[in-house]
């Protein structure tokens, strides 16, 4: 049922579930690269944010009820992160159409990148193996990471509570 499987970097030990990241990404950690495309026609990548913080945001699914009202947050604190000079990306497994989707439904300003090989969630240590009512499963857990300009993690917050969030991210980002 287990294996393990050296990557260069990093031991991993593969469940059949899934990827099990033994020391995820914590403060004081390089940022893990990544390329997500935020739209058909645009791609990113943690190079584009050289020379200013990063919040990195994982949520689990576009419109449900927690995911959507923490999109709304940073949203609406947008222009505080931009006036700082502090980017915000959001990211899930969904698809590019979906978070286009989102974005057109709830009026949304942040960029949301869409991971749907589940890379970058596996190599920030997201994806993990969750319970709901009784029910095993592998899914994002809501995660944030503020990501200073040099591309080392500042800050991590696990097993977010949206209701404060993002003004909890935007207070540590300012301080």
């Amino acid at each position: 049922m287990f294996g393990w499987r050296y990557t260069g970097l990093t031991l991993f030990r593969r469940k059949i579930t899934g990827l099990i990241v033994p020391h995820p990404i914590d403060a004081g950690d390089a940022a893990p690269a990544f390329r997500l495309p935020v739209s058909p026609e645009k791609t990113v990548t943690l190079a584009d944010f050289a020379g200013r913080q990063l919040v990195l945001f994982f949520y689990p699914k576009d419109s449900t009820t927690a995911c959507t009202r923490e999109a709304q947050d940073f949203t609406a604190m947008l222009p505080k992160f931009s006036r700082r000079k502090i980017a915000l990306l959001g990211v899930s497994r969904d698809s590019i159409q979906s978070h286009q989707k989102f974005v057109a439904k709830y009026g949304l300003k942040v960029s949301l990148g869409a991971d749907e090989d589940g890379r970058a969630c596996e190599s920030y240590g997201v994806w993990q193996e969750k319970q709901l009512y009784g029910r095993k499963f592998m899914g994002i857990v809501r995660t944030t990471f503020l990501i200073g300009a040099d591309g080392v993690v500042r800050q991590v917050w696990r097993k977010v509570r949206v209701p404060g969030h993002a003004e909890a991210v935007f207070d540590a980002a300012t301080s």
